[in-house]
């Protein structure tokens, strides 16, 4: 296997994005990844669209979204592992060059998710889990899911729902800073305990909102990359896992096996510790997720994830800064760009190129934990300046 450097990444605005079609939307963040890449639609030897569907119109995403940008006769794929699909893009673009078979890969995240009404969003995520047991018999909605992980560790651990609080005020702080973001706007701690109940524990700041967006990265061969850029960040390994699609074949709501195990696969692989991360991007679709994750990927010790949020340990300056572009929180939840966005985020901050939002970055290391459904899929992704 080949040594892989990202070379490239780019951004779209996140929101409501009714001035853009599929298309164009995947485009907005396609040209500035070539741009920062220094490449162009001839020398991508391979593209992977991460991306649900069932939001829009267009029933061969990855295809139309190729065609528009010029990117043909790359090789194309489309990924899917619900709002894991980010990563399983860059998963495949990533193994495209590390096994020779490109010299240059793409992977491009994007959903557009404001086409249809509220309530048919809701159903649609809402049968994320086991579609016959826990949608059609009991009907779980998606909040439903995450508000047994809450509960249960608030009962296990003492966790309270201002620790769930402080996530959301933390992200919209660093949100705040981030012209990508959906939500540009600070929140005070009152302000989230005060927002209506979704599924008890979680409040209305306690979910991500839904979202339009995409997010590009570009991948070479060491060989490519030195001639592309003086500042490749190299991707240092990428951990996966799965779980059992109905939740009731789970042995807790304590956390998420599947981030157990893909962390401790990317650890392995990258030969390094959770103490080593200078920067993490973790899923946190609901807050009660960032803080599982913390957990689940060695940050602290079980069951003490509400306290290090409170004690400001994932802030710029703590023990470990988490989601400092606003998370799935403020920046927003497009399912398929959420994955190549982290990468970006993290890609960024390595490169000190974060502005206000900059962490200190000592060891050279970043991570990005993408979780799929309820822990049915994770990806953790590793990448370093060395």
């Amino acid at each position: 296997m080949r040594r892989v450097a990202v070379v490239g990444v780019g951004s779209s605005k996140f929101g409501r994005r009714d001035d853009s079609n599929l298309s164009e939307l995947a485009f907005e963040s396609v040209k500035p990844a070539m741009d920062d890449a220094g490449v162009d639609g001839k020398d991508i030897g391979f593209v992977s669209v991460g991306t649900v569907g069932t939001w829009y119109e267009e029933p061969l995403p990855a295809v139309a979204v190729a065609e528009y940008a010029g990117l043909n006769p790359a090789g194309l794929v489309r990924c899917e592992a619900a709002c894991a699909s980010g990563s399983a893009a860059f998963k495949v673009a990533f193994q495209s060059v590390a096994s020779g078979e490109s010299e240059v890969a793409m992977a491009i995240g994007v959903e557009k998710m404001t086409e249809i009404d509220m309530p048919t969003t809701i159903e649609l995520i809402g049968r994320a889990g086991n579609y016959l047991w826990e949608f059609e018999n009991i009907g779980m909605t998606f909040a439903g899911y995450y508000a047994l992980y809450a509960s249960a560790h608030m009962a296990r651990y003492g966790t309270t729902e201002e620790h769930l609080a402080q996530v959301a005020v933390k992200n919209h702080k660093y949100g705040a800073m981030n012209p990508y973001a959906h939500f540009q706007s600070e929140i005070t701690l009152q302000q989230a305990l005060d927002s209506p109940f979704v599924a008890w524990p979680l409040r209305l700041y306690n979910c991500c909102p839904v979202s339009d967006g995409s997010a590009t990265v570009i991948v070479a061969s060491e060989q490519a990359a030195k001639k592309l850029t003086d500042t490749p960040i190299w991707v240092k390994s990428v951990g996966t896992a799965s779980d059992t699609s109905n939740l009731s074949k789970r042995p807790d709501y304590l956390g998420l096996r599947a981030t157990i195990q893909a962390a401790k696969q990317a650890y392995e692989k990258a030969a390094v510790s959770p103490t080593d991360i200078d920067v993490a991007e973790v899923h946190d679709c609901f807050t009660i997720a960032e803080i599982l994750a913390y957990e689940d990927l060695g940050f602290c010790e079980k069951g003490t994830g509400g306290r290090l949020v409170e004690d400001e340990e994932t802030y710029i300056g703590g023990r470990i800064p988490v989601n400092l572009d606003g998370g799935l929180k403020a920046k927003g939840h497009p399912l398929g760009a959420t994955g190549c966005m982290m990468i970006a985020e993290v890609t960024r901050q390595l490169r000190g190129e974060a502005g206000k939002r900059q962490a200190p970055i000592k060891n050279g290391l970043g991570l990005a934990h993408n979780v799929g459904g309820t822990g049915h899929y994770c990806y953790v992704t590793i990448l370093g300046r060395q």
